[in-house]
């Protein structure tokens, strides 16, 4: 019985039909430069026409090489999300290419992974290491100024008008952007990740427009407050430059050095505050209420200074108290703001009890800033 069922095994091991093995695929190898423009052509080798179209090919190179981006002149109006480190934009100059799209926080859920509208609004997303961006204008053309003329308490106002040109996410870190315009209104430059260095690049907007819990190196560049359309009483804050909510574990979070803060037409003298501190609401074991441990540092260092600075140069912020209303006030007094070197007509400030101390050596702030990056 044994032999005769082995027996029957082989024969039957004869006549099965043979297969071919399976072929392994090998990976296609992608190129080192991947260009983007409006129209490719038929014989464009490497060629997308959106950077979203040439990041997804990067991000399928596993190798662990720098892969650049070259974008050519033109309008994108795309959402592209970077995930992939090691990868270079290069655009075509600042005004030349324009990336642009146009979300707002209130509609904008559905576009980040927790449903939270502000980082969703982002037009660049980067949530990577080691990228480099240059000579692209990014935008959020979110008609701000049409919402802020309406009347508070009309019901087609929008409640959350926040529309983020650039995300700096929470797996980015070593960020460099060089000759890049920024441009929105309402948190224009989100820094929720890592280490980001900007130089010689504009950033412009006017309610909290660079703000988060990152860290920022901001270089030899313009600072813009934009105008608003809600009415504007003299002596009163209009707008905010900087809301850092800098965790009290991590040394430095915006650091402004020899930049120039400019205006552009119809923004009052006096109407700009330096920062104010925002401490974001948090989800604890006890509640949701305002982070106590998000004391925000900011640092203009050997800025210029238009007249468009109010003469107290801060101002203060209210927060989710325990009850969930918003009656907690933090005060720049009990942030970690600090100013050094300042001139221009904006640099005459009033003494509003300010005593933090802090690093404003430029060459100690950048050896700790820049320790293990590599560009």
């Amino acid at each position: 019985m044994i032999r005769r069922g082995f027996l029957g095994l082989v024969a039957a091991a004869i006549f099965l039909p043979a297969f071919a093995p399976v072929p392994v695929p090998v990976p296609v190898p992608v190129p080192r430069e991947l260009t983007v423009r409006p129209v490719c052509g038929k014989a464009a080798r490497s060629c997308y026409p959106s950077i979203a179209a040439a990041l997804e090919v990067a991000t399928a190179d596993r190798s662990g090489r720098w892969v650049t981006i070259r974008i050519a002149a033109g309008d994108y109006r795309e959402k592209p999300v970077v995930t992939r480190d090691r990868v270079r934009l290069i655009g075509s100059g600042q005004g030349r290419t324009r990336l642009h799209f146009d979300a707002v926080a209130q509609t904008s859920k559905a576009y980040h992974r927790a449903g939270w509208g502000t980082p969703g609004s982002a037009t660049l997303t980067i949530d990577a290491k080691d990228v480099t961006v240059t000579g692209i204008t990014v935008e959020n053309r979110y008609d701000y100024l049409a919402n802020d003329r309406i009347p508070d308490g009309d019901p087609s106002k929008i409640g959350n008008p926040q529309a983020v040109a650039l995300l700096l996410d929470t797996h980015s870190d070593r960020v460099l952007l060089d000759r890049v315009d920024l441009l929105g209104y309402q948190d224009t430059l989100f820094a929720n990740g890592g280490r980001g260095l900007i130089r010689n690049s504009l950033i412009a907007g006017n309610i909290d427009f660079i703000f988060g819990n990152g860290q920022l190196l901001i270089e030899d560049s313009e600072i813009r407050s934009r105008r608003r359309s809600a009415p504007y009483q003299p002596g009163e804050f209009q707008s905010f430059i900087a809301a850092p909510s800098t965790q009290l574990s991590q040394e430095h979070g915006i650091i402004f050095y020899r930049s120039r803060l400019t205006r552009e037409a119809g923004v009052p003298d006096g109407a700009v505050a330096l920062a104010r501190p925002w401490h974001p609401t948090t989800t604890f074991a006890d509640g949701r209420y305002a982070d106590p441990r998000a004391v925000g540092q900011v640092s203009f260092i050997d800025c210029f200074m238009g007249p468009h600075i109010h003469p107290d140069h801060w101002t203060e912020m209210k927060g989710t108290a325990r009850d969930g209303t918003m009656r907690d006030v933090f005060r720049p007094q009990d942030s970690r703001f600090l100013e050094v070197g300042s001139r221009g007509p904006g640099s005459r400030k009033r003494d509003i009890g300010l005593t933090w101390n802090g690093e404003v050596d430029i060459h100690r702030i950048r050896a700790g800033f820049f320790r293990g990056w590599r560009f």
